[in-house]
């Protein structure tokens, strides 16, 4: 999805001006890159319980955005970290999850 169907996404599903979304889009996506720092930070940490809360966070600011593809990835993560399955290889879904991310920053 790119910047422009999120801008359509958030008119649609809030009801925003073109002027709301331009003042709030940079935070939602800033919003989005922090809660991704914190997936990969608690992934290097082996830190399950951060995992489970940042997997949440993100995937509600996915779902905000309308990127629910993303979001079903992070709920991976989330329900990964709450579980504590230290079975799961989390590292590709953040690697893709961290892929689009960027994508919409570049």
């Amino acid at each position: 999805m790119s910047v422009e169907q999120i801008r359509q996404h958030l008119a649609s599903q809030y009801h925003l001006t073109e002027s709301q979304i331009a003042e709030m889009l940079p935070r939602f996506l800033e919003t989005l890159c922090s809660h991704m720092d914190d997936v990969e930070e608690a992934l290097k940490n082996n830190d399950y319980k951060r995992l489970g809360e940042a997997g949440h966070k993100i995937k509600g600011a996915f779902l905000n955005l309308g990127l629910e593809e993303n979001a079903k990835k992070a709920f991976v993560l989330e329900k990964i970290g709450k579980e504590v399955d230290t079975e799961s290889d989390c590292g590709q879904l953040a690697a893709e999850l961290r892929a689009a991310v960027d994508s919409l920053l570049a």
